[in-house]
């Protein structure tokens, strides 16, 4: 049996999760969200690694053989360390979103937005400069985590939010916008509104493409999904299987 560990500081790597459901590569997902600790993106590194190799420890009590880090902060510092605890496949969204890239127009203008931590530790910009893009813009936008957990996603706070954070972006010329953090994926309509002409890039679909390209999955009938979190699972859950449609 097929099993895929799925974690994220929140409720944001379910965007990850409702593309890995859809697909049906594995027989039971497994997700947790960290949610007392959320969000990791103003955390430190060592911090960041503390936790995703705790995430890890209890997702390997139900015998997982693949791994997601469904958080871009977590991808950004803990890949490697998690990879060293375990003989099985383990997958970031950092690599999968640039892998999505791969046909995009070198000159494009790229506008890469993320939590803090994931900005500053430069991993997007560096996969991004060795695909040959070189017109990247890169902003942290820290506040679009609360905006999602509280699920203001369609808001005037959170259009405001959006024009402070681009004010001296010129928002028609952008062509494509990495949404950084799988917390973003769920203010979709909120950056098509600001960034009417671009393509946005979310690690979910590219996250399952990667998964096809390195290992050949038998297809199964239909994926089972497992959810869990660090704080108020109750809640978590409603919220969690809205966001699945479930």
């Amino acid at each position: 049996m097929n099993k895929c560990g799925i974690f994220d500081s929140g409720i944001g790597g379910i965007s990850v999760a409702k593309e890995i459901l859809k697909a049906n590569l594995f027989d039971e997902i497994i997700y947790f969200g960290d949610t007392a600790r959320v969000p990791y993106g103003n955390k430190n590194e060592s911090t960041i690694i503390r936790y995703s190799l705790e995430a890890l420890e209890f997702l390997k009590n139900f015998d997982i053989n693949f791994l997601v880090v469904a958080c871009n902060t977590a991808s950004a510092v803990a890949v490697n360390e998690l990879k060293k605890e375990v003989s099985f496949p383990v997958f970031g969204v950092i690599e999968a979103g640039v892998e999505a890239l791969k046909n995009e127009d070198k000159n494009s203008n790229i506008l890469l937005v993320g939590t803090k931590r994931t900005i500053k530790s430069n991993k997007y910009q560096n996969f991004l400069q060795k695909e040959g893009f070189k017109n990247i813009t890169s902003i942290a936008t820290p506040l679009f985590v609360p905006l999602v957990e509280e699920g203001l996603i369609e808001s005037e706070i959170t259009d405001k939010i959006f024009d402070m954070y681009f004010e001296n972006i010129d928002k028609e010329k952008i062509d494509i916008v990495i949404l950084g953090c799988t917390h973003y994926p769920f203010l979709a309509k909120t950056f098509k509104k600001h960034f009417p002409n671009a393509k946005l890039i979310h690690s979910g679909q590219a996250i399952v493409e990667m998964i096809k390209n390195n290992y050949n999955l038998t297809s199964v009938n239909k994926t089972n999904i497992k959810l869990f979190s660090s704080d108020n699972p109750t809640e978590f859950k409603k919220v969690a299987k809205k966001c699945l449609k479930l």
